[in-house]
């Protein structure tokens, strides 16, 4: 089972991890109204916990991670949240590695306090907004996640706060600076940080110019296939040694069963299987 410990961080985790199976997460982002009709949606939390212990079952042995999006559980109050780390512990249990996308941002006792409660969830990392600085990333190091930073997202609004020049170089460059800075000393003993950043794949420049920034980063990449992204936004964020990349897909795995016909696990399973096998061959095929 995935453990962290002094001596292990979750950098090195993750990279022990990528070495045996294709880089690609799985997103958790269950929504009551697109669940499989064999799932009474009646009780909601209940049905939404119901597709994502599922989704998780098909998936291991394929992907190596899940991202858990909070946002579909913490709508439903406590008893979502209950439901969310539910389901982190199942994830947890089944080997996957686990990330909380939370995006949370604050500083001083307010992080330390989020940083606590998503360390007490079982995730092994988080996502965070970095426009506070470091003084809102450390404390979840601290608390032993690895984290991934918001740099280069993949909407289009984001272009406008994102991608405007900044010294020498963007305002995601300098997000990206402060990335590179904290994860020198998290590194480790396969390079790998525990200081991640989020780069969309659908920016392909942006992420080769980012790579030079952050160069033993792990980079999450959201925007594959459906919104845009393709084999050059993987390319592109690839690391010196022609890894550091965790290609991201949500709605169209977990959502596969809505065009293909027999039991939704299955159809899940086979879609995960498919999109493994893209990115890993896409990935082995790079010289570096």
């Amino acid at each position: 089972m995935i453990t962290s410990t002094s001596n292990v961080t979750p950098g090195q985790c993750l990279a022990m991890r990528l070495e045996r199976q294709a880089p690609i997460c799985v997103g958790l982002d269950p929504v009551v109204d697109r669940l499989p009709d064999s799932i009474d949606g009646a009780d909601e939390v209940a049905a939404i916990e119901r597709f994502s212990r599922g989704v998780i079952d098909a998936v291991v042995g394929t992907a190596p991670c899940v991202k858990v999006q909070a946002a579909c559980f913490e709508r439903y109050g406590s008893p979502g949240v209950a439901a969310m780390e539910r389901v982190i512990n199942a994830a947890v249990e089944s080997d996957l590695i686990v990330i909380l996308d939370a995006k949370r941002g604050d500083i001083g006792i307010s992080a330390s306090h989020y940083a606590a409660g998503a360390a007490a969830t079982g995730a092994h990392w988080i996502t965070l907004n970095g426009y506070l600085g470091e003084d809102g990333v450390i404390p979840f190091l601290d608390a032993g996640l690895g984290v991934f930073v918001l740099v280069r997202t993949s909407n289009p609004s984001g272009d406008e706060i994102q991608s405007p020049c900044c010294g020498d170089g963007t305002v995601a460059g300098l997000v990206g600076s402060m990335v590179g800075r904290l994860g020198e000393s998290r590194r480790g003993a396969n390079g790998l940080s525990s200081v991640g950043a989020v780069v969309g794949a659908t920016k392909p420049e942006a992420a080769a110019e980012l790579r030079k920034t952050m160069p033993d980063a792990p980079f999450l990449l959201p925007g594959y296939g459906a919104q845009g992204g393709g084999a050059d936004g993987v390319r592109a964020a690839l690391d010196q040694r022609g890894g550091g990349v965790l290609v991201t897909a949500s709605r169209s795995i977990i959502h596969a069963f809505v065009d293909r016909p027999g039991d939704w696990r299955r159809c899940v399973k086979d879609a995960a299987a498919t999109f493994a096998e893209e990115i890993g061959g896409l990935v082995a095929g790079q010289d570096h």
